[in-house]
């Protein structure tokens, strides 16, 4: 189960890292995805992951908060949309594509519901002035 986990990971980090790249992929809940299997099969890679300039702070940050950033909040819903329409505009009956409707609106509802980075970022940072007086 280890090895399918390793492996199941590493094809998350990848879809990660094309998520760096493509606009309308998402990254965060890949890197997410590759670190959950990375903790369950294999604590060299996970804190290799941990310690990754790229990704690691993405999940500190899950880890510290439960919180996505705003910008990766709005990739992953564009891309749930834009794979949605494209599998409702090739389906041929109404009955799946409310199906496939009702289906987008679960992940895109657990997306909307979890708390935004930014928002929970302190009011006025360490090291931050307060100029008035």
């Amino acid at each position: 189960m280890k090895s399918f986990l390793t492996i199941l990971g590493f094809f998350f980090l990848a879809l990660a890292v094309l998520g760096v790249i493509l606009p309308v992929m998402p990254t965060t809940c890949f890197v997410l995805l590759a670190a959950a299997c990375f903790a369950k099969s294999s604590d060299r890679f996970y804190d290799w992951l941990l310690a990754s300039r790229v990704f690691g702070p993405m999940i500190r940050d899950w880890q510290a908060t439960r919180s996505m950033p705003r910008r990766a909040k709005f990739m992953a819903i564009t891309s749930i949309l834009c794979a949605g329409a494209v599998s409702i505009a090739v389906l041929d009956s109404g009955t799946l594509q409310l199906l496939v409707i009702a289906l987008l609106l679960v992940p895109i509802g657990i997306i909307l519901k979890l708390p935004t980075s930014e928002d929970l970022a302190p009011a006025n940072p360490i090291g931050a002035h307060n100029n008035s007086r």
